[in-house]
């Protein structure tokens, strides 16, 4: 401190590299240990890091939609709700009794599938009298158009085994 005080100012740039370069070493050391951890339970020799790297970028880039799609599965993933969703997709419109007659359930039980999938965002509705019909959103028919087409051709198990 006394230096200091008599105006002299030690070169402390040496000192800040020596810093910044164990600051650094730390770092890329937890990053690198975080994509090897894994090497304990994986028989692979190496890992190629840049493609693990470019793999991470990839997910971290889609991430919202990955999300996204992921919640519509889920809903899809009950097999009333899938074939709700195949129903008004090959349909302009049907209401609850409709659904009802054609899955063999009652009203309230296709009703509560029905608002799960109007409270995600999939389904629009409309009111003709007392009667609600309901329709699959033009976004998510051309989402799922593809996955209804295999339902209707029948080929799900055909794709499944090639």
């Amino acid at each position: 401190m006394s230096a200091l005080r008599h105006g002299y100012v030690p070169n402390l740039l040496p000192h800040l590299i020596i810093c910044l370069n164990v600051l650094l070493t730390i770092y890329l050391s937890n990053h690198l240990n975080k994509i090897t951890m894994s090497k304990q339970s994986c028989i692979r020799d190496v890992a190629d890091l840049n493609q693990i790297n470019r793999c991470i970028d990839s997910i971290h880039a889609v991430e919202s939609s990955i999300l996204k799609l992921s919640d519509i599965l889920k809903l899809a993933g009950n097999d009333v709700r899938l074939k709700i969703l195949f129903l008004l997709s090959t349909e302009e419109d049907l209401c609850p009794c409709d659904l009802s007659d054609i899955l063999d359930m009652t009203v309230p039980a296709v009703s509560q599938h029905l608002r799960k999938l109007k409270d995600a965002g999939l389904l629009d509705s409309r009111r003709e009298g007392k009667l609600i019909f309901y329709s699959l959103q033009k976004p998510y028919d051309d989402l799922l158009k593809p996955l209804f087409n295999q339902i209707e051709n029948n080929t799900i198990m055909e794709v499944l085994a090639a």
